[in-house]
């Protein structure tokens, strides 16, 4: 708690998970941060050997920060505090949250028996930040790529609107009609991955 626990710092941690970003991403998506807060904070990180910071090469030549192997190890922090917090009576699935967020809300909440035997590469695109999870054997790994490989794909503008139907019990047709969800592909596995997420029993 020392390293991390200072406020915005599991936040600042819980954004590079799926790769390096710059300091613009990250302020980008932890709304309420200064830019003095967001520095103060990746300096402490990286003087605790959590991060790194790099340049990209030209023609980018932009800064950017990323996870130590140490840091990436947080994962199993940032998830169990996920879960916890979906337990609470207050808690509200539509709230606003980030893409890198989503993504790691689906590695928490997905429920390997509703998985069993079932493989799917799922393709999202959420205001222009796009993933690829690949779930097979019980198992989802998610990485930052292309989602044109996948079978199907869920783009939609921010994600709540992801959220709603995981978490939230709206359905499809609803959010593609009020909300800008767009299923592209193979529309029957897409429905059939977004039912595998469920949330912990609300404890009072």
């Amino acid at each position: 708690m020392e390293l991390v626990g200072e406020r915005w710092a599991l936040l600042v941690v819980r954004e590079l998970m799926f790769g390096a970003r710059r300091f613009s991403d990250l302020r980008a998506r932890l709304p309420g941060i200064s830019a003095k807060v967001l520095t103060e904070r990746l300096a402490g990180l990286e003087e605790a050997g959590v991060l790194n910071r790099r340049k990209l090469p030209p023609p980018v030549s932009a800064q950017v920060y990323e996870l130590t192997e140490w840091g990436y190890r947080a994962e199993p922090l940032v998830q169990e505090l996920g879960r916890w917090a979906a337990m609470s009576s207050r808690h509200d699935p539509t709230l606003p949250l980030s893409p890198v967020s989503l993504m790691l809300s689906m590695r928490t909440m997905f429920d390997p028996a509703k998985a069993a035997g079932m493989q799917a590469t799922i393709g999202f695109d959420i205001g222009g930040e796009t993933f690829v999870a690949r779930l097979a054997d019980g198992a989802l790994p998610i990485e930052r790529a292309d989602p044109g490989v996948a079978e199907a794909v869920f783009r939609a503008p921010g994600a709540p609107v992801l959220a709603c139907l995981l978490y939230g019990g709206v359905g499809a047709d609803e959010l593609e009609r009020d909300a800008g969800l767009v299923i592209e592909g193979d529309r029957d596995l897409a429905l059939a991955y977004a039912d595998i997420f469920e949330l912990p029993a609300p404890i009072a």
